[in-house]
């Protein structure tokens, strides 16, 4: 029997403009990314050009960063944290009454459902990270052209910022783009999507009341269970097509929900 390795876990200091924001729980890969994504993702920048330096710093365990948007860092970290549920911990400092004053989705891009679900076994066949050790999340980034970037790491939302932050380094459009999960999609996940302009977002599991009741609210389409040959669409947006019950005659394969 194979035995794959443990995987592994830092706790990283993240400092900005001298401020210490949180230490977090973080797998050691592609961590520029994942910096990129966080501040995007907590509105400390809306641009690559607003990050003047970042400094990887393995030895003390920090990432610090210095802003070249005026943006008050001491008012915006003393904003009440949120701690964010699940493995890797992590913190927020929006809440949800905070994230239904983002931007609704403008999107109408649609997807076949045979698409999607080919873009999930791909995906799983090309984390490996996972495939070593059998405990990594992972979130890929899926365009137009079924290119895919992937991104992993121990916590759901760790790896959902590292694509996130990947995109904003490349300066990507989010309107074509669909954000695939591993892990279950809460309010906290839903709201780093939503604050980059995902129009879909597809979880291999579940996803929780509140980030369903969002994802309605700002047009995302969210869809669960996205497996084998079939799914659970939790937002009726019209954005998923299910092409695969007209191939197979199969039935239900797509089912929304109300």
């Amino acid at each position: 029997m194979h035995r794959k390795s443990c995987p592994e876990e830092y706790p990283i200091t993240l400092v900005v403009n001298g401020y210490e924001v949180a230490v977090f729980q973080l797998t050691n890969q592609d961590l520029e990314d994942w910096a990129y994504g966080y501040l995007f993702s907590e509105g400390l920048i809306q641009h690559r050009e607003d990050i003047q330096s970042l400094q990887i710093e393995p030895d003390f365990g920090a990432i610090r960063v210095v802003l070249s948007n005026g943006i008050d860092t001491e008012k915006m970290l003393s904003k009440k944290k949120h701690y964010t549920a699940g493995c890797g911990r992590g913190v927020t400092f929006f809440s949800m009454t905070d994230v239904k004053t983002f931007n609704k989705v403008q999107s109408n891009q649609t997807y076949k459902l045979s698409h999607l679900l080919k873009m999930r076994a791909e995906f799983a066949k090309n984390s490996p990270l996972y495939l070593e050790t059998g405990g990594m999340h992972g979130a890929c980034m899926v365009n137009e052209a079924g290119e895919m970037t992937i991104r992993e790491d121990i916590g759901r939302h760790n790896a959902v910022d590292k694509v996130i932050g990947h995109a904003v380094r490349q300066g990507l459009n989010p309107k074509s783009l669909v954000l695939l999960t591993t892990g279950r999609v809460s309010y906290e996940m839903l709201s780093k999507a939503a604050k980059f302009g995902f129009s879909i977002i597809g979880s291999r599991t579940a996803a929780t009341k509140q980030a369903v009741q969002l994802a309605k609210f700002l047009n995302i389409e969210l869809v669960g269970y996205l497996r084998g040959k079939m799914a659970i669409v939790y937002t009726s947006k019209g954005k998923v097509i299910d092409d695969v019950t007209e191939q197979t005659g199969t039935q239900p394969n797509l089912r929304v929900l109300p």
